[in-house]
């Protein structure tokens, strides 16, 4: 069967608390599809989020010095620089940039992922002067969801990926990446394959994941509430592990 992907529609702005297998399913039925087994699904953390109530209000935020003093170079509300700092590790570049609203701010989030303001999200928001975070944990977040649609539809290897929008060095644009996995292999190895000409690999890994992330945001609009996109056909195995695979480990860092 040839790969193909669709947008699940009619999925309704989150609240806290919704119940995010209960809607995708009731979709799936109003638009006459249903799920296979080794079928994959992404979704966008923004609804997984909202549905973890993983709001905070600007109003309930104290800025520190760190982030008054951060926030004036960057020309940020320090309010929204203090919850960037208290979601990162480290902050990687302020940059005043006045061809732009605001500077640019690159953190380590938490998580290890490297992106800009920690992955804080204000857009597609309902409430004013509120910053989204991302899930605690993104890769139980997923599993959540994944043991969740097994057990309701009885079926089993389906493939969850909770993805974002990052920026990526030295390219222009932002493309959709996997943040938490559940059964999806993070990467191929291709280690020891031979391609077709015969030249054996030495290196080629393949970040399966955020190619499937990438390929969804196709269709996940920004403003065509798309956040779930299924993939059907594709060739994988289901995997224990991690989106935290697929990040780069310190001592191979060579931009440091």
């Amino acid at each position: 069967m040839p790969a193909n992907l669709y947008a699940i529609p009619g999925i309704p702005d989150i609240k806290p608390g919704d119940d995010l297998v209960d809607l995708l399913l009731s979709g799936l039925t109003r638009d006459n599809k249903k799920l296979e087994a080794g079928d994959i699904l992404v979704i966008a953390h923004k609804i997984v989020s909202k549905a973890e109530n993983r709001f905070v209000s600007y109003s309930d935020v104290q800025p520190s010095r760190e982030a008054i003093k951060l926030s004036k170079k960057v020309r940020k509300d320090p309010r929204k620089v203090e919850i960037i700092l208290q979601e990162s590790k480290r902050v990687i570049r302020a940059v005043e940039r006045q061809d732009l609203e605001e500077g640019i701010l690159i953190t380590e989030h938490k998580l290890g992922y490297i992106s800009a303001n920690a992955c804080i999200d204000e857009s597609n928001i309902d409430e004013k002067n509120t910053a989204l975070l991302l899930p605690y944990d993104p890769d139980k977040s997923a599993r959540k969801i994944r043991d969740q649609l097994e057990n309701r539809t009885g079926l089993r290897s389906i493939g969850i990926i909770i993805s974002d929008t990052f920026g990526r060095a030295w390219r222009i644009g932002q493309v959709n990446v996997a943040i938490g996995l559940a059964g999806v292999p993070a990467t191929h190895h291709l280690y020891g394959v031979y391609d077709a000409f015969g030249n054996r690999l030495r290196v080629t890994q393949p970040a399966f994941a955020d190619e499937i992330a990438a390929a969804s945001g196709l269709l996940m609009k920004k403003g065509g509430k798309c956040p779930i996109i299924v993939f059907k056909g594709l060739d994988w195995d289901p995997i224990d592990n991690s989106a935290a695979d697929l990040i780069r480990p310190e001592e191979e860092d060579l931009f440091r």
